[in-house]
Order: C-alpha cells, then sequence, then structure tokens
C-alpha cells in the first residue's frame, strides 16, 4: 500500500507518456461488466508520469476484505488498494479493485460504471506515484489531477458529484 507523503513536484512529466508493462488479472467472476485490458491501458497511460510495471487485479468481496484486512487492518472490503515499492526503478506497483465495492458505490452515486472504473485506477496509478490525501491540501491536487486526466476521457469530474450530493443532503 502507498505510504508516501506528498505528491511529485512535476506535474507534466504527467503528459511525456513514459513506457510501462501492464498486467490485468481477472479474478472476479463477472467479467462481462469489467472494463477491457484495453481500457485499462489507456487509463494507466493517462496517468502514469514515469517508467513503470504495474498489475491491475480485479477482485471479489471476500479477497478484497482479505487484503484490506491484512494490510490496513480494516475487516471490510475497500473500492481499491494500491501497493508499491519506492525504492525501485523502474515503479512497481499492484492496483486491487474490488469489483462488487466498485459496482455499489456506482449504483449508489448515480455514476457510470467505466468511469467509476476509470477514476478508481487512475487514482491507484496517482497512488504509485507517491500523490497521497492525507492532507488536506494534497487531496486537492490530487482531485484535480484525477479530474483533468478524466476529463481527456470524456467523465465528469467524480468529485463535483460528490459535493453536489452533500450539499444536496446537508443544504
Amino acid at each position: 500500500m502507498s505510504s508516501t507523503i506528498g505528491a511529485p513536484q512535476n506535474r507534466d512529466a504527467l503528459r511525456a507518456h513514459p513506457t510501462f508493462r501492464l498486467a490485468v488479472q481477472y479474478a472476479s467472476g463477472d467479467c462481462e461488466t469489467l472494463p477491457t485490458r484495453q481500457q485499462f491501458r489507456r487509463w494507466v497511460k493517462a496517468a502514469l508520469a514515469q517508467q513503470a510495471e504495474v498489475v491491475i487485479r480485479i477482485v471479489d468481496g471476500v479477497e478484497g476484505q482479505q487484503l484490506n484486512r491484512q494490510f490496513r487492518g480494516k475487516d471490510y472490503a475497500t473500492n481499491v488498494l494500491t501497493f508499491t515499492d519506492h525504492d525501485v526503478q523502474p515503479l512497481m506497483g499492484d492496483i486491487v479493485l474490488c469489483a462488487p465495492v466498485i459496482l455499489q458505490e456506482a449504483q449508489q452515486q448515480h455514476k457510470q460504471l467505466r468511469a467509476h472504473y476509470a477514476h478508481l485506477t487512475i487514482h491507484g496509478i496517482l497512488h504509485l506515484q507517491g500523490y497521497d490525501h492525507l492532507i488536506e491540501s494534497e487531496a486537492a491536487a490530487m482531485e484535480q489531477l484525477e479530474s483533468q486526466i478524466l476529463s481527456r476521457f470524456g467523465y465528469q469530474n467524480p468529485y463535483l458529484e460528490q459535493e453536489t450530493n452533500v450539499a444536496l443532503l446537508t443544504g
């Protein structure tokens, strides 16, 4: 899991499209609703600022819960987990996406399923590169970058939707 604090200094490097290797593992039963390897590849390419070897693993709820418990001490499945070793070059990391959690979130938040997968993939790739959201200013920078990348694919800013929903509930 990514534990680096602070965002990389050169955001312009995200436009360079460095070389990368990508493996996609489908360990969740419902492959019909899952993005293709090519879709994952486009999302990774858009968010990556350095040479990397990345594994994306789509898991079911049981595996998602096991991994979250083992590595974060939280006994529930979460949407995305990111694992990396920042001391290795090229960058190497794994992104675990929990299919049932992502589907449930997309439905609850009235989001397109593909857009939500794109968002969480990009989110994971940014974590691999050292971006984090533990501090509010870093979270804002990460969210802005995610939104910029998602807009290239015609997807809406996922954080604006959340802010609108919160305003409607509290306003």
